[in-house]
């Protein structure tokens, strides 16, 4: 298994986080990754996201968006899954870098879903086309969660 860290970025390109991953799986143009939640016990309203919860990372660099399935802790109990909209991810060996575009997608476990952030996604200075792309991405993360189809 290979260790890589994974650089979020926002809109612009600067550095927001970066943290330790574990490489679990990789393919021409996606990479599958194994985190763990490093922070202080965050309350979205809607989730918790725990300090040592399991993320389930899938980065990929054809798509506008990245899914992380969240676990308990390190069981396999699925809180739900947290879906960025961003530009395509440059995946490196030992580096992933992924620019955020604010607007996000929570699926709970139950398969009921909520959409994030509209009002930052609004705000920010993106190109028609990546507007679009954005919004196709919504699309295509709204409809696999509609068929429970989101990566584990």
């Amino acid at each position: 298994m290979t260790d890589l860290t994974v650089y979020k970025l926002d809109a612009d390109g600067q550095e927001v986080w970066q943290y330790p991953a574990r490489q679990l799986e990789r393919g021409a143009y996606h990479v599958r990754l194994e985190a763990f939640f490093n922070r202080n016990d965050l309350d979205l309203g809607f989730a918790v996201f725990a300090r040592g919860d399991r993320f389930v990372e899938h980065f990929y660099s054809d798509r506008w968006y990245n899914v992380f399935a969240v676990h308990e802790g390190r069981s396999a109990r699925l809180k739900g899954w947290y879906c960025n909209i961003c530009r395509p991810a440059l995946l490196e060996e030992t580096v992933v870098r992924c620019e955020d575009l604010a607007l996000d997608v929570w699926v709970a476990a139950d398969g009921s879903f909520l959409v994030l952030d509209e009002d930052e996604f609004s705000a920010l200075a993106l190109t028609a086309d990546e507007r679009a792309n954005s919004l196709n991405a919504l699309e295509e993360l709204l409809q696999l969660a509609r068929n429970g189809d989101l990566p584990r």
